[in-house]
């Protein structure tokens, strides 16, 4: 039991490095931007290049990990990771600290769907299973939040540097333990449908560029259209490839289950809604009510504090009541939290009209990640854990991309694309942002009740079944 909690801690520990990493550096960017000389335009690539790598990647990462073994791929990318964050920590140019956040986009897309199938691998046991899921939910879940702190943390009291090779003695820990403590699982015999990985990793490649063209050229734009149009044809390519393929790289029956399927698409709803509110109010707050980059992530600490308080309201509730009218009431509070939090003006004060929505959205937010991440991977057989694993990660990178993108459009309209708005203009262009999330949200209950009222239909055919075979 003592082995499996080190391994579940050097599971996470990576998991964590890598969360935090999508984060760490969006309250140093005005830091990086004087220091390395980036323009305006370039400035978002330190963010948008680990994107659109690590999610146009990550289905041919859980792929490799079935056929070479999950701790080799988990160790290999944890690796890589590491000596990316230290060559992005190091950074002397543009041009390098682009090129090393783009190896950690490459890292995390080979790691990241291993961590997952490694926990379902490691724990059989189905209560076990949920508890650690739920651990890994919240680390997930409040990984963005904790970023912003620690890169608020390194940024005012020593340098943004520190925010990247932070990375470095983590990984050096998780390196050490995780051949020791994790088992490796069995290679599955095949190979690579390589049809199948060249499209999606492509389809999904262009659709990550498309979007994070969008929110820089518009929507009307060629540089937008081009690539938005070669997503669509590629990704229907992919399932045409899949539906064919002897072994596919993702195999479509993992979207048989309602919940499954239901619990990918919300997750890229909800997903795209967090996301999107630790870029906007970390901005809001710097921009409109002037708080320092370290106050700034303080400001999110009651948010993540109640993302892993939900480890153990979720892990108490499950056995109690149904989990899918859980997933409705959590993502209905999201919403209200979300709703309350698009009142704010430069006159909101942080308590109560940042702090309380906070509170709401942590609430509900919380638990929802975790029930998603558990229903992606619900009765999944062992032999598809990592691609489902991978699946549930696209997801949560897709959420990111897409509310991001959708979200900095919306906002360049709300202020008329100024490229220095007023505070008060600002702050009207931050509320408009948080109303547009709410609908986010109002979009992610309407799927949770459809799962819901599936689930409830499910059960009745299975006991009318029962009680005629009686």
């Amino acid at each position: 039991m003592k082995g499996k909690g080190i391994g579940l801690a050097v599971i996470l520990g990576c998991q964590l490095m890598m969360t935090l990493d999508a984060s760490i550096v969006t309250t140093a960017l005005p830091h990086i931007k004087e220091t390395l000389g980036f323009s305006d335009s370039s400035l978002s690539w330190i963010q948008n290049v680990y994107v659109l790598v690590f999610g146009g990647l990550l289905l041919l990462g859980a792929r490799a990990g079935d056929l070479l073994g999950r701790r080799l791929v988990f160790v290999a990318g944890t690796a890589l990771f590491t000596a990316a964050s230290l060559l992005a920590g190091v950074a002397q140019s543009a041009e390098v600290l682009i090129i090393a956040r783009a190896l950690q986009g490459l890292a995390s897309a080979f790691a990241v769907p291993s961590t997952l199938a490694l926990l379902i691998s490691s724990y059989p046991e189905p209560s076990e299973r949920s508890r650690v899921i739920a651990i890994y939910s919240a680390v997930i879940g409040a990984g963005g939040s904790v970023g912003i702190i620690v890169g608020g943390l390194f940024t005012q009291y020593a340098s943004w540097r520190w925010g990247l090779l932070v990375n470095v003695p983590i990984g050096a820990v998780v390196l050490a333990l995780a051949p020791r403590v994790l088992p490796e699982t069995t290679r599955q015999p095949g190979r690579v449908d390589l049809a199948g990985a060249l499209s999606i990793t492509l389809g999904m490649s262009a659709l990550v560029y498309g979007l994070v063209k969008a929110a820089e050229s518009g929507w009307s734009s060629a540089q937008t259209l081009v690539p938005l149009v070669s997503a669509v044809v590629l990704i229907v390519a992919f399932v045409i490839v899949e539906t064919r393929a002897a072994q596919p790289i993702v195999p479509l029956r993992l979207f048989a289950d309602v919940r499954r399927s239901g619990a990918y698409l919300g997750r890229v709803i909800s997903v795209g809604a967090t996301f999107s509110l630790f870029y906007f109010l970390s901005q809001y707050l710097q921009n409109a009510r002037g708080f320092s980059p370290l106050e700034t992530g303080f400001a999110y600490l009651p948010l993540t504090g109640m993302f892993f308080a939900m480890v153990y309201v979720v892990r108490w509730l499950s056995p109690r009541v149904s989990k899918t009218g859980l997933l409705v009431v959590a993502l209905i509070a999201a919403m209200l939290g979300m709703a309350w939090l698009s009142r704010v003006d430069t006159t909101s004060s942080y308590f109560p009209d940042v702090l309380l929505p906070l509170l709401v959205l942590g609430v509900g937010q919380g638990m929802a990640i975790i029930l998603l991440t558990e229903f992606g991977m619900a009765d999944v057989e062992p032999t598809d854990a990592g691609a489902a694993s991978g699946l549930v990660n696209t997801a949560h990178q897709l959420g990111g991309s897409i509310g991001l993108a959708l979200l900095t459009v919306v906002f360049g309209a709300a202020i008329h694309h100024d490229p220095s708005p007023s505070a008060a203009f600002a702050a009207h262009g931050y509320a408009h942002v948080f109303t547009v999330t709410t609908f986010f949200y109002a979009a992610a209950v309407l799927l949770a009740i459809a799962i819901h009222l599936a689930q409830r239909s499910a059960a009745r055919r299975t006991r009318l079944a029962v009680v005629a075979a009686a």
